[in-house]
């Protein structure tokens, strides 16, 4: 679906191009915009490793195990159906401490595992459990304490201060995983609500 949108914008600006007479502009601006990709694309390279490193040493250091703690009560009452000791819930800490610090790469295989494990405590199996529901609102919505990609993303667009984005991402995440962790708790409310007219 999103193929075909992309080729309809793409179809309909060729169109509109050709209409107008400004084809010589079209070319010019793709060109200059494929450019101005690739050099965005090699300066994120070098930054990014930065970052990464950093935040590789502090997950080495215990930063993620530290979060992971400060976590886990937190996650206990939001996630009642799922069992204290169950690896559903370390899986769940370990993908939203590796977020919080910017470490999507490590979070994702984390995440992938809290998924497969809350399956296996989901009676129906094909429907989402209230458990996967939360999960996936805290995962998308995660809290940034270092937002590394838009930090290297701004370095390479040739900010002067690229790390003043923390304090506005934190903020603006902070409210994100407010609003999602809502959502679900509103929307498990009114599904219950549904389930008993229907039943």
């Amino acid at each position: 679906m999103l193929n075909a949108i992309w080729m309809g914008l793409l179809a309909l600006s060729l169109l509109f191009g050709i209409w107008n007479g400004r084809m010589a502009d079209i070319s010019k601006a793709a060109v200059d915009g494929a450019t101005a990709g690739v050099e965005i694309a090699i300066g994120l390279v070098g930054i990014m490793a930065l970052w990464l490193g950093v935040m590789r040493i502090g997950e080495r250091a215990g930063l993620v195990t530290a979060l992971s703690c400060l976590l886990h009560p937190a996650l206990q009452r939001l996630f009642p159906e799922v069992p204290k000791d169950h690896p559903a819930l370390g899986a769940m800490v370990m993908n939203l401490a590796a977020n919080m610090l910017g470490l999507g790469n490590a979070a994702t295989p984390l995440g992938l595992a809290a998924m497969r494990d809350l399956q296996g405590l989901n009676c129906v199996k094909d429907r989402a459990s209230d458990a996967m529901c939360m999960f996936l609102a805290l995962n998308t919505s995660s809290v940034q304490l270092v937002p590394a990609t838009a930090i290297a993303v701004l370095a390479a667009a040739g900010s002067l201060n690229p790390s003043a984005v923390i304090p506005t991402a934190l903020v603006a995440t902070t409210f994100s995983t407010g609003v999602g962790i809502l959502a679900a708790l509103l929307f498990r409310h009114f599904y219950r609500k549904q389930e008993k007219i229907r039943g």
